[in-house]
């Protein structure tokens, strides 16, 4: 029995998700827990496995689109059976097109296209995504030229940027001419060969040699774009201004090596010192609530709870997964709960819905050697945390100079919601509150 495989809904919040890799394709045998296809969200990535053992029937969307949560992807069925029923109704995406007649074709066609292989498709239709077809279109490129590499001999949008990246420029009516003398030199416009160069010009044995490329054009990923536009809104939007300060971290340093030392017999978890300054932040942000805050325009929300953020660097760019309600969770449960949502960030497998709803955030550059820095806000929060590497600096006890090892913290505020000297009154309660953890813990 052919069973259909659907775009699964990864979170309440999204509504569609890009193909990215096809692993299996039409015709090919598939046995239960074979990974299909993968796929991305605008924050995280997943690999659908297939739910059937049998052969690929039908593969109904190229890589690249972006689908619908819940329509049917592909079908996994006995050869032979029919799949006509299990098929998207979708507003051209992934149909195949027939080619357009060649009136068409020369009326609708630009007066330079590039030469990139070295016969033309066989007669009959062209099949060619709606998506490729439109970058050949914008990019003035005759795709009959192109070497078809998607499901079904379909064109797609790599064939139409190999395509262009492969050959010279021609007009359509020196076409059949260059194939037949293709070292001919273009004299128009962006040197463009024309009939008339071919007049003047001797045969040539080879194609002319192209340049070696001094540069990689890459398409921009998904989440980079998103990244792009919440940063670019962030600092054109906001009234944003960074304090900075630094707090003696003996404290917090005893204390972890005192739970290092004792975690296996307590049961307890590899407590960082990033996982004490989270806790930290979580017991101080509820005295400050214009940081513990989003700004909405014309309103402000303020948290009753603590829904901490956590900047999380992963192979595929920037990521903020929230520990909901960590103000009310114990150092431990902070520090496996954290540990939990950086984990799934950074191999791509997060709940899109873990990666919306904080209320502040906290970013740790100090694995990095960093000592100050600016962070950027994450809209629409009024503040985030930067969180810097330790140094040693010299202060003046009892009349003496002693060494001790500094944390710096670099506090990012929008002036829009609060003013500076309440931003700096949090920071430094909160540093306060760091070089006197154990008593903080008591509380």
């Amino acid at each position: 029995m052919a069973t259909p495989v659907i775009m699964p809904r990864q979170g309440q919040s999204v509504e569609s998700c890009i193909i990215t890799k096809w692993h299996k394709k039409k015709g090919d045998k598939v046995s239960q827990g074979d990974i299909l296809f993968s796929y991305e969200t605008d924050k995280a990535s997943f690999d659908e496995e297939a739910p059937v053992s049998g052969e690929m029937l039908d593969v109904y969307f190229e890589e690249g689109d972006d689908v619908e949560c819940l329509l049917n992807v592909c079908v996994i069925g006995e050869p032979g059976e029919d799949t006509s029923a299990f098929a998207p109704k979708k507003e051209g995406q992934g149909e195949e097109q027939p080619a357009e007649q060649p009136a068409q074709q020369a009326a609708e066609a630009p007066t330079a296209q590039p030469v990139a292989v070295k016969s033309e498709p066989a007669d009959g239709f062209i099949k060619i995504s709606p998506r490729a077809k439109g970058l050949a279109s914008r990019q003035g490129i005759d795709y009959k030229y192109a070497e078809p590499t998607g499901p079904n001999g379909r064109i797609i949008e790599r064939d139409i940027r190999a395509l262009a990246e492969s050959g010279v420029k021609f007009t359509s009516a020196a076409a059949g001419e260059y194939e037949k003398n293709p070292g001919v030199s273009g004299t128009g416009i962006g040197g463009r060969v024309s009939l008339s160069d071919f007049a003047s010009a001797p045969a040539a044995s080879a194609a002319p040699v192209q340049p070696a490329a001094e540069y990689t054009d890459e398409k921009v990923p998904n989440i980079r774009k998103v990244i792009a536009k919440t940063m670019h809104a962030s600092l054109s939007d906001m009234a944003q201004l960074t304090l900075n300060t630094s707090f003696d971290a003996t404290a917090i340093m005893n204390f972890r090596a005192l739970v290092k030392e004792n975690r296996e017999s307590l049961g307890l978890e590899n407590i960082t010192l990033n996982d004490i300054v989270l806790y930290a932040v979580s017991r101080t942000l509820p005295e400050f609530r214009a940081l513990n805050a989003n700004w909405l325009g014309d309103t402000i929300r303020y948290f009753n709870v603590v829904n901490l953020g956590v900047a999380v660097d992963t192979p595929r760019g920037l990521l903020v997964p929230t520990v909901y309600a960590a103000d009310r969770l114990s150092l431990n449960e902070l520090s496996k709960q954290s540990k939990a949502v950086i984990s799934d960030a950074q191999s791509g497998t997060i709940n899109p819905d873990l990666l919306k709803g904080a209320s502040f955030t906290v970013t740790n550059l100090g694995s990095l050697g960093v000592t100050s820095f600016t962070p950027v806000i994450n809209p629409p929060q009024t503040g985030i945390l930067g969180v810097c590497g330790i140094e040693t600096k010299v202060k003046v006890v009892n009349g003496e100079l002693k060494a001790y090892k500094a944390m710096n913290l670099s506090l990012t505020f929008d002036h829009r919601a609060l003013d500076g000297a309440p931003a700096a009154k949090f920071l430094q309660k909160l540093a306060k509150n760091l070089e006197n953890f154990t008593l903080m813990l008591a509380k």
